[in-house]
C-alpha cells in the first residue's frame, strides 16, 4: 500500500484508511481482529476510532468498544508503534436512558442535541478516556467530531494545543465541519501560535450532493476548493462507498444514504462509473476508492469501515486499480 503526507507535516499515512466504528460491537471480537490483521498485511496502519464508538449499539451503552477493542489487538500484537492511530472526542452525547426509544433504537435527535461538545475540560477528559481504553500515552491524530459552535474556537483550540504540547496528540483533526469555520481555525492557529488541524474528516464520496442538500459533514464545491487552495489540510473521507450502494441497484433506490444524492446527476455518475469499472475489470465500488485516491486536486484519504471480513477484502483490489488519465476525466467530468 502506498503512503501519503499528512498535510505538510512530514509524517505519512496509509492512502487507504480503516476505520473501526463498529469493531467491538456489531462486529465481534475475532471478526474485528481478523481484519486488523488483514489491514496491516497489506500494508495498512492509519486506523481510526472514536470514544463514542458505538454507544448506539445497544441500550446503556456508554459506547467505548472500538477503543477498548483496539487496546487489547494493540497490546496483544505488542504493535501500537507500527500504527498511525486516529480517535476523536465531543461526539458523545450525554448519557440518558431517553438515548433509546422502547423497542432499543438510539434516538438521534436527542443525542444530537446533547453532543458533550468540545469545551476545554470535555476535550482533555475524553482525550484521558481514550488514552486509558486504548491502552497508550498518546494518539496521532485527535479530532474534534462534531464541530460545536456553541463553544468558542478560542476555547477549543487552545485546549487542544495544550493536549498537543502535552505530548498525549502528535496531530490534530476536525469533522463534521462546514468550511467558513475552517477559514476561522485557520486564521485563530496562525494569530495565536497553535498547531493547525492538517486532517479534515468528512463525508465525501464520488456522487455529488443534490441542490437543496445542506448538512456540515458532507464535501461541497466550495469546500472542495477551499481543500485545493490549502495543501496542509488532507481530506479523509469517510463513507466513501456510500455504504456500499455504487455494488447495487437495489440498494440505491432504498437506502437512506441516498437521500442526499439521487436525481438526474447521480444517474449520469453512476452510468459513467459502471463503464469505466468493467473497462478495468473491477466492481464499481473498488473504482470508486481508486478514484478517490487518483483524483487530481487535493490529497483525500479514503476511510473504509467494512463490517465483515468479506467485505474488507471486496476493497483490498481498488489499490491495484490503475485508471488512466481519461477515465478519471471521464469520470470527474460525468
Amino acid at each position: 500500500m502506498q503512503t501519503v503526507e499528512l498535510g505538510r507535516t512530514g509524517s505519512q499515512v496509509s492512502a487507504l484508511a480503516l476505520g473501526a466504528m463498529q469493531m467491538g460491537s456489531e462486529t465481534g471480537e475475532d471478526e474485528s481482529r481478523t481484519i486488523l490483521d488483514r489491514y496491516v498485511e497489506v500494508g495498512g496502519s492509519f486506523v481510526d476510532t472514536a470514544d463514542c464508538y458505538e454507544w448506539w449499539a445497544h441500550p446503556g451503552s456508554h459506547g467505548g468498544h472500538s477503543e477498548e477493542l483496539l487496546g487489547r489487538w494493540m497490546r496483544d500484537g505488542n504493535n501500537r508503534d507500527e500504527l498511525f492511530l486516529a480517535t476523536k472526542g465531543s461526539g458523545m452525547p450525554h448519557w440518558s436512558e431517553d438515548l433509546w426509544a422502547a423497542d432499543g433504537t438510539p434516538n438521534w435527535a436527542l443525542a444530537r442535541k446533547t453532543f458533550s461538545g468540545a469545551g476545554a475540560d470535555n476535550l482533555r477528559q475524553a482525550l484521558d478516556g481514550s488514552l486509558r481504553r486504548l491502552g497508550t500515552d498518546h494518539v496521532d491524530l485527535y479530532y474534534v467530531h462534531v464541530d460545536d459552535p456553541a463553544t468558542p474556537l478560542e476555547e477549543t483550540l487552545e485546549a487542544l494545543a495544550g493536549l498537543v504540547q502535552a505530548g498525549k496528540v502528535r496531530h490534530l483533526g476536525w469533522s463534521n465541519v462546514r468550511t467558513w469555520r475552517l477559514e476561522a481555525i485557520r486564521q485563530l492557529c496562525e494569530r495565536n501560535g497553535w498547531p493547525l488541524p492538517v486532517a479534515v474528516q468528512q463525508q465525501h464520496s464520488y456522487l455529488r450532493p443534490k441542490g437543496g442538500a445542506d448538512g456540515a459533514s458532507i464535501v461541497t464545491t466550495e469546500q472542495w476548493e477551499y481543500l485545493t487552495g490549502h495543501e496542509d489540510q488532507t481530506l479523509v473521507a469517510y463513507s466513501p462507498i456510500l455504504k456500499g450502494v455504487y455494488d447495487d441497484p437495489a440498494k440505491r433506490k432504498a437506502h437512506w444514504m441516498m437521500e442526499a444524492y439521487a436525481g438526474p446527476d447521480a444517474d449520469a455518475r453512476i452510468e459513467a462509473l459502471e463503464g469505466v469499472a468493467g473497462e478495468v475489470g473491477a466492481t464499481p465500488n473498488q473504482t470508486v476508492l481508486a478514484w478517490i485516491m487518483q483524483r487530481p486536486g487535493p490529497r483525500v484519504v479514503p476511510l473504509i469501515g467494512p463490517r465483515t471480513l468479506p467485505q474488507f477484502e471486496n476493497l483490498v483490489p481498488a489499490l491495484d486499480i490503475k485508471l488512466t488519465t481519461e477515465q478519471l476525466e471521464r469520470l470527474d467530468k460525468a
